[in-house]
């Protein structure tokens, strides 16, 4: 998925620009581990052995999932372009939706974001932990070793896999996480003029949107780890964001709207932090089964 998104950006920045690019494929601990994100650092493990070849001066841009960067800024890293955003919502893979699935049914997912709000939908299912990429995933339904698992859509889209989609969720039913179906294009905060190029690719509707969503996260101080779901888009040039945070067992969840002007994105999310954690919002995150 990785190599077909980057691809993606570089067809797409050549086409704009002239400019060739050339790939190179960077293995990170994130990749190859088979542990829970939550147990290996969460936050960052897809992303630090991208940005220590961008350091060293190896590799001009890095092509991120937005979701997978921490929301604290890196030394020497700038976001230089968020391209147009890809359809941000959770897909469910299987056999039959979610209220068709049998009382009990085995669904997996690696994110407690999606743990929660599954249970919070279906207390009676059994949400059972996985890791690997998306056809290994969806490979553990095809072999009936789960009933049905829970994908980006963005990322079933870029693998050619939306075949293997039973249903998607409307975010009023599961909020996906901060910036998915987004990219990230990060190089080097002196490299003004790989700035300006990379610009050509930014949109700033889904800048705007990603932003709100990914202040939410910051000021809740949370990673990829954290029970935390968002969503932003622009109507008629208005902001609208809903965050919820969720305990892990689905009993309670603490979930807000707020609106404002797009330039606004990060006060409008640090706002609607403030108000979820006024709400208790840090002791559902703490909670665990």
């Amino acid at each position: 998925m990785a190599m077909t998104q980057s691809q993606g950006v570089a067809d797409a920045l050549t086409q704009r620009t002239g400019h060739a690019v050339e790939l190179v494929g960077v293995t990170t601990h994130g990749d190859v581990s088979k542990a829970l994100l939550a147990q290996i650092g969460g936050t960052g493990v897809f992303v630090n052995e991208l940005r220590d070849k961008l350091l060293a001066g190896e590799v001009d841009f890095a092509v991120h999932s937005l979701k997978d960067l921490p929301t604290y800024p890196a030394p020497g890293i700038v976001l230089a372009a968020t391209p147009a955003r890809d359809d941000p919502r959770d897909a469910l893979c299987g056999p039959a939706k979610l209220a068709d699935l049998p009382h009990g049914a085995r669904v997996g997912t690696g994110s407690p974001r999606r743990v929660a709000q599954l249970r919070a939908l279906r207390p009676d299912l059994e949400v059972v932990p996985i890791r690997g990429n998306a056809p290994t995933r969806l490979g553990k339904v095809t072999d009936g070793e789960l009933d049905a698992v829970v994908l980006a859509h963005a990322g079933l889209r870029r693998i050619g896999r939306l075949d293997a989609v039973a249903e998607v969720f409307d975010p009023d039913q599961m909020l996906p996480a901060p910036g998915q179906g987004s990219l990230a294009l990060e190089c080097r905060a002196d490299r003004p003029d790989l700035v300006e190029l990379l610009g050509v690719l930014d949109d700033p509707m889904t800048r705007a949107s990603v932003t709100a969503e990914r202040t939410v996260l910051n000021v809740l101080e949370g990673g990829c780890s954290a029970p935390v779901g968002t969503y932003a888009a622009e109507v008629d040039e208005t902001l609208h964001l809903t965050a919820t945070v969720a305990a892990y067992d689905g009993s309670r969840q603490i979930r807000m709207s707020a609106s404002g002007h797009p330039d606004m994105a990060e006060q409008i999310g640090r706002e609607l932090a403030d108000r979820l954690l006024a709400q208790g919002a840090d002791q559902l995150m703490g909670e665990r089964d």
